[in-house]
């Protein structure tokens, strides 16, 4: 399925897709798990980190979606992760310090008590590179900046359960915070 999405993708138009992040079940609770031949199963939580590249530029987006049905606990981090990731969104403003906007997701998180399980910053620069300045999590003094185009993506991994990570690329104008990303963001079940 990874492979598949990669030639869509370049199908589409991307100048080169790599092989995008498509991993299920309790490798959903790996931020940067490896695609396998594990068969995707009823009551697994599917994570897809993916980009496609556009006349040089990168882009970037994670979307976790639930396979027949969602726990209790499945649905409860999830809204977590989706109120953390809104959060990190409104936070994105000139003048606000890195540190600042992972800070206004991560207190959502630590809030749900699943602080011990979010362990990478909120996001990272995008551009000509997938992971670019600035690095927006705990103790970055960077300043945001009108003309930044940078992620927002908090996440929540259970060990040996399951995860959850919702990633928008966010662009900031003169007017103020856009998400540029325009696929849905509510749990969707298949």
């Amino acid at each position: 399925l990874a492979a598949k999405l990669t030639y869509l993708m370049n199908l589409g138009g991307s100048e080169g897709a790599g092989l995008p992040i498509f991993v299920s079940g309790k490798k959903s609770s790996m931020p940067h798990g490896r695609p396998s031949h594990k068969a995707i199963e009823p009551g697994d939580f599917v994570t897809i980190d993916m980009g496609a590249v556009v006349n040089g530029y990168m882009s970037d987006m994670t979307r976790t979606f639930a396979v027949g049905h969602a726990t209790d606990e499945m649905r409860a981090v999830y809204a977590t992760v989706l109120e953390a990731q809104a959060a990190g969104l409104a936070a994105f403003a000139e003048g606000m310090r890195g540190c600042d906007v992972d800070k206004a997701a991560r207190d959502v998180i630590e809030a749900a008590g699943y602080g011990a399980y979010f362990g990478h910053g909120l996001g990272h620069g995008v551009g000509f590179e997938i992971h670019e300045w600035p690095r927006f999590g705990r103790g970055d003094s960077t300043l945001a900046a009108e003309g930044m185009v940078v992620t927002d993506e908090p996440g929540i991994y259970l060990p040996g359960k399951f995860g959850v990570r919702i990633e928008d690329v966010l662009y900031l104008s003169g007017e103020g915070c856009v998400d540029i990303t325009k696929a849905p963001k509510d749990l969707l079940i298949l």
